[in-house]
């Protein structure tokens, strides 16, 4: 019995996918469930299972668009699973055969090298005034004139050398983009003409977090089965609250209507082995610092091993990037569309600020507000962004309700 296996639909949204890369080839014997293909979407790189066990026949190449419920592959599910290899014999030498005889010539003599003159490398009057008008050394040039000399044509033809290196690799390589990398080059561009995007700046001195995390970290870890304490759950907890204060930047443009949201949808953004996902984590504002952690842990874990589904990247209010873990000092991160705002975390550098009246060194990081101005106002902007400041350097007061330990689930 032949199977047609059909694409099927990765989300709601989307008509086609493109193959990325075959997992098997064109006349394999498959199992059921098994990864034969990696699809990539608009919005997410999935793996299509065989349905069911059989000799595969491949009915798309890769990089093939094909539209969702179009037939990618049959599999001959009537055909037997062929035998494992068996051992090879061992093989029997062949006696050689002797080789023939060849018959020794006698080489011609070589003929001497020209002889080297007075006249080897000497240019004549026209070739001298030529090379001297191109700045070209006349060592540079091979004559072909007698006994080597350099003719007027020699100096016409010499090209002067500008310095350019040689010899090294000048090769290149045209690859097609993903479509996932396609979509969000699109999605990019789309954001930068099509919203009136600002950013605005701070600084946050990162000393009362270091302290929370250092005292706790290890029976945090401990207590929550290895879960680490890392800096994303303090800034998710402090985007949350200044969420609330400032609920414009909690909202987007649709057509001439702003919908805003009583609820955070957080965005994560995340590197994967096929470029940038940005997964969420739903409901953020209700969840601990241990839940925080938990679920950007398993979205990344997902994204790693490119599990992650369109559901998982799905929705989204507002998004954290982190830059700093690729030592980025500062920057402009850019709107991930249809949301308003978007902040972007950046590496710790110890530097020397004035803390009551004298200098101190602190790991400070800056942080970036990337927004939509055509619904977000200078003051909403930038008193979202004091807000999040002021969670972070007051951690203890503003995220944990002055009780670290109960905040940790320790």
């Amino acid at each position: 019995m032949i199977l047609e296996m059909k694409v099927p639909s990765p989300g709601e949204s989307i008509k086609e996918v493109e193959i990325a890369t075959w997992l098997v080839k064109d006349g394999d014997y498959v199992e059921k469930d098994q990864a034969i293909a990696e699809v990539d979407s608009d919005k997410a790189t999935l793996e299509l299972p065989a349905e069911a066990s059989g000799i595969i026949t491949l009915k798309a190449e890769e990089g093939d668009a094909v539209a969702v419920g179009a037939i990618v592959c049959l599999i001959d599910t009537g055909a037997a699973k062929p035998a494992g290899d068996a051992p090879a014999a061992p093989a029997v030498e062949a006696p050689k055969a002797e080789a023939p005889k060849t018959e020794v010539k006698a080489e011609a003599p070589k003929a001497a090298p020209a002889p080297t003159t007075y006249a080897s490398g000497t240019p004549s009057p026209a070739a001298r005034k030529i090379l001297d008008e191109k700045n070209i050394a006349p060592a540079t040039i091979s004559g072909t004139g007698k006994g080597g000399r350099i003719t007027k044509d020699d100096a016409v033809n010499a090209v002067p050398s500008m310095g350019t290196p040689t010899g090294g690799s000048r090769g290149t390589e045209r690859t097609k983009l993903s479509m996932l990398r396609r979509k969000v080059a699109e999605r990019l561009v789309a954001a930068k003409n099509e919203t009136a995007m600002l950013t605005t700046f701070n600084e946050v001195n990162m000393t009362p977090i270091n302290q929370i995390r250092n005292e706790y970290k290890d029976a945090f870890k401990a207590k929550h089965g290895g879960l680490g304490l890392g800096f994303m759950s303090f800034f998710t907890k402090a985007v949350t609250r200044a969420l609330q204060l400032y609920p414009d930047v909690n909202s987007m443009m649709d057509g001439d209507y702003k919908v805003a949201y009583d609820f955070a949808d957080i965005s994560i953004a995340v590197s994967g082995p096929k470029g940038l996902m940005v997964p969420v984590v739903r409901n953020a504002e209700l969840l601990t610092f241990r839940g925080i952690e938990a679920e950007i842990k398993r979205l990344a874990l997902r994204a790693r091993d490119g599990q992650i589904t369109v559901d998982d990247m799905t929705g989204g209010t507002f998004t954290i990037t982190n830059g700093g873990v690729f030592g980025s000092m500062l920057s402009t991160p850019i709107i991930n569309p249809p949301q308003s705002g978007i902040l972007g975390m950046h590496n710790i550098i110890e530097r020397p600020i004035a803390v009551n009246g004298k200098v101190e060194i602190h790991p400070m990081m800056y942080v970036a507000l990337s927004y939509d101005h055509r619904i977000i106002d200078g003051r909403e902007s930038v008193g979202f962004l004091v807000a999040v400041k002021e969670a972070l350097e007051n951690p203890l007061e503003l995220l944990m309700n002055g009780d670290a330990k109960r905040a940790l689930e320790l």
